[in-house]
């Protein structure tokens, strides 16, 4: 009986031993029984880096001519001869296409006649006036001497005033007249159609044309267009974090899939002063110089504008930061004890590759793979294996641009 006593004394002393064995192996993760936090994590760290650092915001839109116009008749009738085709090179006031004359050549002659029959009115006019001013004078100066009555006095007075009145009536005419001619001109004028402009280059091209010889045309139909493609502009629409970047005057980089690989210079002309509300863009226009002609309106383009620079710029590659506690921040390592410290960063620009540490001032090494496993503080190792603490001297290799 007391061996049987002595055996189950030992059997609960030894399961007491290891159930306390049991629960410090369970609370430390480890068989070792060394705590969770000294575990190494395996890492891949960078170097934090000086380097300049630009803000560039990159965008898509497509390009317009910087001046555009459509080329139409102020009056109906038949298309007689178009000149130009598509592509064509127009100068200022060039003849672009004539439409059938006849009938207003026809009415120039017929306002040219009636000018002339008003003239012969004026002169006849201006005869009898003088004949009126004459007898008129006679009766005067017969009447002084009592030779002539006060009647006939009267009676040359009278036809002188009336010849005076059909004088003013025939110079009425004539002016009536010549404006008629002059209209008459002017609407036979309207039957030879020019490109015209004001300001800009004496040279532009035809982008399209709507009409053939012979088509009857209304007025105001659409004949050629002229377009200005020695400048073009860039449209493109900004959403609104990044438009109060965008200055009227900043440097543009725009490209096309027409020619890889070459890129062509713009400056910012014009921001719309507000966003559309169904898509919460704002319209901006770059003015591209064309001289070679390559670009072409309603090109597709990537458009990228440089927003600010920062010369000898803190940053680390865009993989190392975290977030731990709603803060984000990089893990900075410490080469001697090989732990990862938790740092609290405020970012400034960051692109698909980097980050700028704007505070704190930091130096040295930060993590770039495995931090979503670290704790501040924590043990780690670099690739290659082995504990971290006994290789304090491993060379690692981190990435990073050059500035």
């Amino acid at each position: 009986m007391k061996k049987r006593l002595a055996l189950i004394f030992i059997v609960l002393l030894l399961g007491l031993i290891g159930w306390q064995v049991y629960e410090r192996l369970a609370s430390s993760g480890r068989p070792d029984g060394r705590p969770r936090g000294a575990i190494p994590v395996a890492v891949e760290i960078a170097p934090i880096q000086k380097m300049t650092l630009k803000d560039v915001g990159s965008f898509t839109g497509s390009l317009e001519p910087k001046s555009q116009f459509i080329v139409a008749p102020k009056i109906a009738g038949r298309l007689e001869k178009l000149f130009v085709k598509i592509g064509d090179p127009v100068k200022k006031d060039q003849l672009i296409a004539v439409l059938e004359n006849d009938e207003f050549l026809q009415q120039v002659d017929q306002a040219r006649a009636e000018l002339e029959v008003a003239k012969a009115n004026f002169q006849e006019s201006r005869s009898s006036l003088e004949i009126a001013g004459r007898e008129f004078e006679r009766a005067k100066t017969l009447r002084q001497k009592k030779i002539a009555s006060e009647s006939e006095l009267d009676a040359a007075e009278a036809q002188l005033t009336s010849q005076q009145a059909k004088h003013k009536v025939a110079v009425a005419q004539v002016a009536q007249k010549e404006a008629a001619l002059k209209a008459a001109q002017v609407r036979l004028s309207y039957t030879q159609i020019r490109a015209s402009w004001e300001d800009g280059d004496d040279t532009r091209v035809v982008g399209e044309r709507f009409v053939d010889d012979g088509a009857m045309l209304a007025p105001n139909a659409s004949i050629v267009s002229v377009l200005d493609i020695r400048t073009l502009i860039g449209v493109i629409y900004v959403i609104e974090r990044d438009y109060s970047k965008v200055r009227i005057g900043q440097q543009a980089s725009v490209s096309t899939d027409a020619f890889p690989g070459k890129t062509f210079p713009g400056t910012v002309v014009r921001v719309a002063p507000i966003l559309k509300e169904t898509s919460r863009e704002a319209r901006v226009e770059i003015e591209v110089p064309n001289p070679e002609g390559l670009l072409k309106p309603g090109m597709f383009i990537r458009v990228q504008i440089e927003f600010s620079r920062f010369d000898e710029a803190t940053v680390v590659p865009i993989s190392a930061i975290a977030k731990r506690n709603g803060r984000q921040g990089v893990f900075q390592v410490d080469m001697r004890e090989m732990t990862a410290k938790f740092v609290p960063v405020d970012l400034g620009i960051v692109n698909n590759e980097r980050a700028q540490i704007l505070t704190p001032q930091i130096t040295g090494q930060v993590v770039t793979l495995g931090h979503h496993l670290l704790e501040d503080g924590s043990s780690i190792i670099l690739p290659g294996g082995g504990d971290a603490r006994k290789k304090p001297a491993e060379k690692t290799h981190g990435g990073g641009m050059n500035p």
